[in-house]
């Protein structure tokens, strides 16, 4: 890894530590914020997310963060793991046992975290594969984004882009 590489994710991670502390201040702002958007979503609300999600991914290089492979798993679908098993040249239910459990919820989640797939410099083997709830992170370009206010405010804390884009939502979308 390179010098400048390593200090981009040096300051990717002091970045992190800010934004988990100011996440934890604001919470109780957001959670107000997006239970007002829940009740009187704004006509034009899907198409400023798309906007700010862009504008936000021009800026962001994940691979100095990966904190959403390192803290949290993705849902894995059949069409995901049928996709990423063949990938690995693995039966469906081989990948299910090595990878996989079924949580709370009945869903497939990994057995483990950081995901076994993200490697040392932040890069992900089966990146090309990936789930689909991997490949949609963090869903601030979702259509009908009020629907996911939940989803959004768990990931405040985890997706430093998240953040900046909900406190930019808030700036540009007054409730």
């Amino acid at each position: 890894m390179g010098l400048i590489r390593f200090a981009a994710i040096m300051k990717s991670q002091a970045d992190l530590n800010n934004i988990q502390k100011l996440a934890k201040d604001k919470h109780t702002e957001n959670k107000k914020y997006f239970d007002k958007l829940k009740k009187k979503p704004p006509k034009n609300i899907d198409y400023v997310m798309q906007e700010l999600h862009a504008a936000e991914f021009k800026k962001m290089d994940c691979l100095t963060c990966a904190n959403c492979c390192k803290t949290t798993g993705p849902l894995f679908t059949n069409a995901d793991i049928e996709r990423i098993s063949k990938h690995l040249r693995q039966k469906p239910q081989q990948f299910v046992d090595s990878y996989l459990k079924i949580d709370e919820d009945n869903d497939y989640v990994l057995k483990v975290l950081p995901c076994s797939f993200l490697d040392d410099a932040n890069y992900c083997s089966i990146y090309e594969v990936r789930p689909k709830a991997c490949r949609e992170f963090p869903h601030t370009d979702r259509k009908k984004f009020h629907q996911i206010a939940a989803i959004t405010l768990k990931n405040i804390p985890v997706c430093p882009a998240t953040f900046r884009i909900v406190e930019e939502m808030k700036r540009k979308m007054p409730l």
